[in-house]
């Protein structure tokens, strides 16, 4: 499935897998406006503070302008994005949305609707 990926969304599993890797954490995000910019986070865990990557991604986007989310992205070791995370893009992409979930190996395990 990763082979026949847009470019756009792989360059977004690639920033997701460095950010994961470089901060060490347990997932990386990132997403996409539409106006092509990406916004990329990794999980925030603070006593007071806990947000998955792609929440924080989101949150990210929002706080810069973003007006809506073309493709939202999250490497992780789960089985599937939490309906948290879809909630998140779903408010700010729409329910059509595309979440991709890829391993730490950056390969894509599924492409699921926000909504």
């Amino acid at each position: 499935m990763t082979e026949t990926l847009d470019p756009e969304d792989r360059k977004l599993i690639t920033l997701a897998r460095a950010t994961r890797a470089r901060n060490a954490v347990a997932e990386g995000a990132a997403v996409r406006d539409e106006t092509g910019r990406t916004y990329v986070a990794g999980t925030v865990a603070l006593d007071s503070l806990r947000l998955s990557a792609l929440r924080t991604a989101v949150a990210m986007a929002v706080a810069s302008g973003a007006r809506s989310l073309e493709a939202a992205v999250v490497v992780s070791e789960a089985a599937a994005a939490s309906d948290e995370d879809r909630a998140a893009v779903r408010d700010l992409g729409g329910a059509d949305t595309p979440v991709l979930l890829a391993g730490p190996d950056g390969t894509v395990r599924t492409v699921t609707a926000a909504g």
